[in-house]
Parts: C-alpha cells; sequence; structure tokens
C-alpha cells in the first residue's frame, strides 16, 4: 500500500553519487516504509524518521549527500527524527525552513559540511531533544535564539564559531532540561562569571580547546550531577578550586593541556570513589603525587604525563586495580619502580619514560623487576629514556605477544635480538641503543619498527612490506642500515613529508612502492644510486619539481614508472628516451607542459611485442627456502583502473593525461608498435591525428579527447582491429569517420564534439550538410563543379550573388585584386549551399 506520506518526500535537488536511494522509487504501488533510512508508524504509515547519515569515513566521501535540501520535507508534519550527519553539504546553508518543522525531536547536521550563518529559526523547535550542529564552516551572531528549546538535553555545538556569542553561558543556563553541553573548539575566549548555575540537569559538560586564559572556575565544581567534565586546552591558571563535597557523580575529569598548578590539589577528589579517568597532563603540577591518590581504586586512567612531579612512585600503586592506563612520562620521578606494579593485572598502557628512575637492580642483565613479568595484558609499554643498561630478557618476548606500542628507544640495551614478537600490526621503537650483529627476524605484519642509531651489521633483510595500514607521521631516515633490502612497499598509509635521503643507500633496491600517502616535495637526487631499480610507484602524493633528468640517465632497468597523481610540472626530458626496458610510463593528472619528446620511439620494450618481463621474482634465502614477490600496480586503461599483477609484465600502456602538453603529436610516436593503450587526452595537443597511427596494431584503448586535434581521422585508423575503447570525443576534427568493423560498432560517445559524420553517428554525410573532402572536387577551368543534386535551392544562392556580382564586378573592373575577390565569392557560394542543403 503506498504511504500517504511517500508523496511528499522529494530528492530531486540531492545528489547522490553513490546511488544510496536506489530504492527510492516513487511508484504508485511503492511503499516508502520500506525505503533505506525510512521509519515509518506501521499502523498509521506516516514517516517518523529519516536516517540520511553517512557511515562512510572515507576522505573522499564519494557516499555523501550533497546538494540542496527539498522544502518537500514541511510535508512531514509528522517526521520527528532527521540525521543528516557525515554528509557533504558545501557551501550550502542549513535550511531556514527547518525552523518550520515543529514535530522535529532530534535533528543531527554533525559534521555535514553546511555553511554560512545558523538560522535563528531553528529556535522555534520546541520539541526539540537532541541538536548536533557540530561543523567546521558554521557561526553564529548569538545564541540567544536557543532560549526557546526548553525540552532540549542535547546540544553539540563542536566546531562552530561562536566568537560573536557573548551569551553563550547565560543562554545554556537557562535550558532546565540540558545534560549535555558539548561546545569543543568553538574560538569561545571568554566564560563569563556565574553567581549560581542552573544546570542542574546537566550530565556532560565540554569546552575543549577554548581561550579562556583565566582562573579555573568555582560553579564549574559545583554541578552536583555532572558525570564528565572536559576542559582540556582552555587556558586556565592557577590551582583546581575546592569542589562540593555534594558532588559524588563524577566519573571523568580532564583538565589536561591547562597551566593548572597542584598547589593544592583539592582532597575532595578522593570522594569521589566512582572516578573512572582523571587526566590532569601538560599542566604545572609541581609535588609528590599524593598519597590519597592511591586510594581511587575504581580508577581505569590516570594521565598525568608532562608535569613537573617528583619523588617516588609509592608501593601504594599496587591498591589501584582497575588501571587500565597509566601514564607518568615527562616528569621528574625518581627512586625505583615498586614491584606492586605487578598487582595491576587489568593493565593495558603503561608509560613510565623520560624520568629518572635509578634502576638499580636492572643492571643485572636478566633480573629485569618481578612486576613486569605478570604484565600479561599490557597493550602499550613505554620505558624510553629510562637508563635501562642490559640485554632483553628471553622471557621478555614472550610478555610482549599481546604489545600493540613498544618503545625502549634512548637507553643502553645491548647484545643481540633474535626475533621481534608482538601483536599483528604493532609499532616498535628500539632505536638509541647499543645493539649489536644481525637485524632481528621482523613480522611481516609489523606497522613500524625503528632500529636506528644502533650497531646492527650484516642485515639480510630483503623484504619489507607496510602497505595497507594507518601509518602516520615520517619516512624513517634510516635506510642505511637496511641495505640489502630489494622490496620497499609503503603504499596507503598516511605517511607525510619527504623522501629520505637514506634511501639512496638501497643500491639493490628493485621495487619502491609509495603510492597513495601523502608525501610531498622534489625526488631526491640520492635514487639515482638505486640502479636495479624496476618498479617505481609513486602516484596519489604531492611530490612537485620537474621530473629528474637522473631517472633516464641512471635507472636504466625501469620496467614501471608510475607518478600520476602528483604536483610534476615541465616538460618531460627526452633522458626518459634512455629506458629501453621501459613498458609503463604514468604521468597523468600532473602540470607538465612542453610537447612530447620526439625521441619517445627509442623506448624499444614499447616498440617491441617480444620484449617483457617478469613481475614475479624468486629470493633464495637458503637452499631449501625462498621468497616470491610478485610486483603489481594500479594503471587507467579503457577508461576504468585496473590492478595489474600476475599479467604486469605483458601490459604496455603510456598515459599523459590531464597536463598542460602543447603542440604536434610526433608522428615518430606511432612506431611505438607494441603499446596496448595511450592516453593524451586533456591536454592542448593542436594538429592532426598522425597519418600512421594504423601501425600501432597492439592498441586496445586510445584517448584523444579534450584537445585541439583538427583535420580528419585518418584511413589507418581502420587497421586497429584490437582497438575496443576508442575517445576522440571535443576536438575539432572533421569529416567522414572512416568505415571499418572495428570503429563502427564504437558508441557515438566516441566522437562527439567534432564535425564528423558516419557512422556510428546518425549524421549522414550526404544529407546534413558535413561534406567530406572527396565529394568536392576542383574542375580544369580552376573553379568548382558542385554535386548534382540540390541545384534548385543553390540557384537561389547563386541568383544572390550573380546580382552582388554584377554590381560589384562594375567598381572593380581593372583592379589588380579582382581576382582574389572572385575567389572568395566562390567559396562563399559553396558554403551557402551547405547551409541550404542542411536545411532542407
Amino acid at each position: 500500500m503506498h504511504s500517504p506520506s511517500c508523496e511528499y518526500i522529494r530528492v530531486s535537488d540531492l545528489k547522490d553519487p553513490a546511488n544510496r536511494l536506489a530504492s527510492w522509487v516513487a511508484e504508485e504501488d511503492s511503499d516508502c516504509c520500506s525505503w533505506i533510512g525510512v521509519v515509518c508508524d506501521h499502523m498509521t504509515g506516516h514517516i517518523h524518521e529519516l536516517h540520511l547519515n553517512n557511515s562512510d569515513s572515507d576522505w573522499d566521501c564519494n557516499s555523501c549527500f550533497g546538494g540542496k535540501i527539498n522544502p518537500s520535507l514541511l510535508s512531514l508534519k509528522h517526521l520527528n527524527y532527521l540525521d543528516l550527519s557525515e554528509n557533504n553539504f558545501n557551501t550550502t546553508r542549513i535550511p531556514s525552513f527547518f525552523g518550520s518543522m515543529t514535530s522535529l525531536t532530534h535533528l543531527n547536521l554533525g559534521y555535514s559540511w553546511f555553511d554560512g550563518v545558523i538560522p535563528h529559526k531553528l529556535g522555534n523547535l520546541s520539541s526539540l531533544r537532541y541538536l548536533n550542529l557540530s561543523n567546521y564552516n558554521l557561526k553564529v551572531d548569538n545564541l540567544r535564539w536557543i532560549s526557546g528549546l526548553s525540552l532540549l538535553k542535547h546540544l553539540d555545538l563542536s566546531h562552530v564559531d561562536l566568537s560573536k556569542a557573548s551569551d553563550w553561558l547565560q543562554v545554556t543556563n537557562m535550558l532546565p532540561s540540558l545534560a549535555e553541553l558539548i561546545m569543543f573548539d568553538c574560538q569561545l575566549d571568554q566564560i563569563p562569571h556565574l553567581p549560581i548555575a542552573n544546570f542542574t540537569s546537566l550530565v556532560v559538560l565540554d569546552l575543549s580547546e577554548s581561550y579562556f586564559n583565566s582562573l579555573m572556575l568555582r560553579w564549574v565544581f559545583s554541578i552536583k550531577n555532572l558525570v564528565s567534565l572536559r576542559l582540556s586546552y582552555c587556558g586556565f591558571q592557577g590551582p583546581i578550586p575546592s569542589i562540593s563535597q555534594n558532588i559524588t557523580s563524577l566519573r571523568e575529569i580532564d583538565l589536561s593541556s591547562n597551566s593548572i598548578s597542584l598547589d593544592p590539589i583539592p582532597n575532595s577528589i578522593q570522594n569521589m570513589t566512582g572516578l573512572k579517568v582523571l587526566n590532569l597532563e601538560e599542566n604545572n603540577f609541581n609535588s609528590t603525587i599524593p598519597e590519597w591518590l592511591y586510594s581511587l581504586n575504581n580508577l581505569e586512567s590516570l594521565l598525568l604525563s608532562y608535569n613537573e612531579l617528583r619523588g617516588e612512585i609509592s608501593s601504594s600503586i599496587g591498591n589501584m586495580t582497575s588501571l587500565v592506563n597509566l601514564h607518568l612520562d615527562g616528569n621528574r620521578l625518581e627512586g625505583k619502580i615498586p614491584n606492586s606494579l605487578g598487582h595491576l593485572c587489568k593493565l593495558k598502557v603503561l608509560d613510565l619514560s623520560e624520568n629518572h628512575f635509578t634502576l638499580d637492580s636492572w643492571h643485572l642483565g636478566l633480573e629485569w623487576p618481578m612486576w613486569l613479568r605478570t604484565q600479561t595484558q599490557l597493550r602499550d609499554l613505554s620505558l624510553s629514556g629510562t637508563q635501562i643498561s642490559s640485554t632483553i630478557p628471553t622471557w621478555f618476548w614472550n610478555l610482549t605477544s599481546q604489545v600493540e606500542y613498544l618503545n625502549l628507544s634512548h637507553n643502553q640495551m645491548y647484545g643481540q635480538i633474535q626475533n621481534i614478537s608482538v601483536a599483528q600490526y604493532s609499532v616498535v621503537d628500539l632505536s638509541s641503543n647499543h645493539f649489536t650483529g644481525a637485524l632481528p627476524i621482523v613480522p611481516t605484519s609489523l606497522l613500524w619498527l625503528d632500529l636506528s642509531n644502533s650497531s646492527f651489521s650484516g642485515s639480510q633483510l630483503y623484504f619489507l612490506h607496510l602497505g595497507n595500514n594507518n601509518l602516520t607521521g615520517k619516512v624513517p631516515d634510516c635506510w642505511m642500515s637496511w641495505q640489502s633490502l630489494r622490496f620497499l612497499n609503503l603504499e596507503n598509509n598516511n605517511l607525510t613529508g619527504n623522501v629520505p635521503m637514506s634511501m639512496g643507500y638501497l643500491q639493490y633496491l628493485r621495487s619502491l612502492h609509495l603510492r597513495n600517502n601523502h608525501l610531498y616535495g622534489e625526488l631526491p637526487h640520492s635514487l639515482q644510486n638505486c640502479t636495479e631499480l624496476s618498479v617505481v610507484d609513486l602516484r596519489v602524493n604531492g611530490f612537485s619539481g620537474s621530473i629528474p633528468i637522473w631517472i633516464g640517465k641512471s635507472l636504466s632497468k625501469l620496467n614501471v614508472l608510475n607518478l600520476r597523481s602528483n604536483k610534476f610540472e615541465g616538460d618531460i626530458p627526452n633522458e626518459v628516451c634512455y629506458l629501453k626496458s621501459l613498458q609503463i610510463l604514468d604521468l597523468a593528472h600532473n602540470k607538465l607542459s612542453g610537447m612530447i619528446p620526439r625521441c619517445f620511439h627509442n623506448l624499444s620494450a614499447l616498440a617491441n611485442s617480444s620484449e617483457s618481463f617478469f613481475p614475479t621474482r624468486v629470493y633464495s634465502i637458503s637452499d631449501e627456502d625462498r621468497i616470491i614477490i610478485s610486483e603489481n600496480t594500479i594503471l587507467v586503461t579503457k577508461g576504468i583502473e585496473m590492478e595489474y599483477s600476475k599479467i604486469l609484465g605483458l601490459v604496455k600502456g603510456m598515459d599523459l593525461s590531464c597536463n598542460f602538453m602543447y603542440g604536434e603529436i610526433p608522428e615518430e610516436l606511432t612506431g611505438l608498435l607494441a603499446l596496448q593503450s595511450l592516453n593524451l587526452s586533456n591536454n592542448r595537443f593542436t594538429g592532426r591525428i598522425p597519418s600512421k597511427i594504423g601501425n600501432m596494431v597492439q592498441l586496445e584503448s586510445l584517448d584523444f579527447s579534450m584537445n585541439q586535434l583538427d583535420g580528419e581521422i585518418p584511413p589507418s585508423m581502420t587497421n586497429l582491429t584490437f582497438l575496443s575503447h576508442l575517445n576522440l570525443a571535443y576536438n575539432n576534427l572533421t569529416g567522414r569517420i572512416p568505415e571499418s568493423t572495428q570503429l563502427q560498432s564504437l558508441d557515438q560517445s566516441s566522437f562527439v564534439g567534432n564535425e564528423l559524420c558516419g557512422a556510428p553517428l546518425n549524421k549522414n554525410c550526404s544529407t546534413n550538410g558535413v561534406i567530406p573532402p572527396a565529394t568536392v572536387e576542383q574542375d580544369g577551368g580552376g573553379g568548382y563543379r558542385l554535386l548534382e543534386d540540390g541545384w534548385f535551392y543553390v540557384s537561389l544562392g547563386v541568383g544572390f550573388f550573380t546580382g552582388f556580382w554584377i554590381v560589384l564586378g562594375s567598381l572593380l573592373v581593372n583592379m589588380p585584386w579582382s581576382v582574389l575577390l572572385s575567389q572568395l565569392l566562390n567559396r562563399i557560394v559553396l558554403k551557402m549551399y551547405h547551409v541550404i542543403v542542411e536545411y532542407v
């Protein structure tokens, strides 16, 4: 049964790139209650909820809605829940008609990238209980309109510019039902004094990343029902004020990254027996850890990093048996680490680095503290800079089998490391120690390993694959320790910065995959030392500068060079022509200019079908053990992005599309007889398509679209019998499309945007006015012999111009340039003929 509300759901203005609303078909027998994202009352059929949020977290937001919201939503009189969060309505303002949807109780526009000033009409939603407007592009001139939302329980304005809303505190304090107030990073620069806080219902208060630069406020610690208090990065100074003894409901206190001093820390915190998170990191606490703090045995996270805490860690810390996260790093703690830490059986994250522990008992080699041996649940362990001087005991690697982050850097550890045993996808930092011997055996699932600044020798690591992870930060500058490396893959991560110069030490490197990161800058000239390179895939980064000349001079064994989607500029250097073994050259989507080098015909692997390389390589570890590595790269061919692996050695392609290249396509390019895919689209090429294009008989995909090519399609193109994808659209081509089984089987879109005729286009060369040059011939007298049909209409034009000629002829007789004028008029007559025939 068709729902009575279905007809009011209109999405014609909504952009839906992923076709998420494919089920929204407004047919007569359609039941919109079954559509994705629609929730109805099954008794009445009324639409109550629209869940149009986006759950896809990809950066490109390929599944995000955009465009405009249709006012037809006003007709949904029973709609109480509207969720448009995590979409991309960039440059679009929040529709003011939302303020007329008075049945709404839940409105979520969080991170939907709306723009501009929040409409005051939202204050008319008197039934609203949940309002999330968190966005980076929104702002307000005041918040008085919120005062009408008396039933509001949840208000999230994170990242909204509230710098002009000096009334924010008075207004929110007047909302009697408010339970959650979240104003994270709202450019607040003042927090007015409140003699009495009326936040009687407030449970969550988050004002983090503001610019108050004031003393801590007493009224904040008088909200008796408060459960979560987050005031990090607010510029608060001075001591924490005394906390009312009536406040026993707090479970989370985050005052990190302020300038709060420890003198005194209110003893009333010890009355909060239910406290689970206490975060006082990055402040100015400069005393010992108070003994009463260890009595908070329900505490799960104690974060005191980067203060000036001094003294010893009390053995009473063993009473905090609920601790999961303990961060005491970056202080001035000293003495011995108490063995009572072994009682913290739930501990997963422990960071004691950057302190002044004496650690006398750790100078005895295997006699590491007994408490550490009991920590089987550890996930993060950082003992960096703790002056450990010992070998790593064998039992330690049994302990770390669940560890995801291990940092033992900047100590005096020595000896050999046989193998590293950690959890999958872990980060391990053992740098700046005195380890010796060969590099350890590394698990293939390791995300990050830093062994720099030690004394390792004899590295035999051949294969390092850390691709398809979430690695961040810079590529480490430690490759001088990995000089036997043959295969390096860091693709599909979030790495930033430059490629380090030390990568030039990898003189045996055959394969370098850095694609799809955020790397930038020029390629280091040290890479010219990597003369064994066969595959270089750097696509989808931010590399800039010109394509280095040394690529052609030094990397003579290159089979694949993929620099697609970067910021390279300038000409393609002629030295690229030295790459005799090159089979794949992808320079698309850069800022390259200049002309195609005529020497490209010297790329012999692209000219000779018999030349190919083997994408699978076998490396011998011993007589019994071998490693098999398969190369891969991603290419755009036939208009589709495809990944090639096993057959990569048989693929031969060139893509220079989406640049600023100009000039004629050199005839020499047609000498690349083995080329299977050629894409020169979206450039500024001029002139004609090379007449010998038909010699490239292996072509399966050819794209010359979006250029300024002119003239006819060469007849030799009929020789391209393997061609299954052709795009010549949007040039200045003219004349008849050559006839062949291959060309006539293509779609019309291959030829649009030109002055072409003949199949597969609907333009008939004999009736639509498009006349191929072969149908107009010069006669023996130097004039033109016109087609025999259509003489009646031609005579009309001829009659007009004959009279015109008689008048002008009498004026121009005996003038030297009369001959030129007569030729001009003859051409005008011919064009008039074309126009007349087209309208007939």
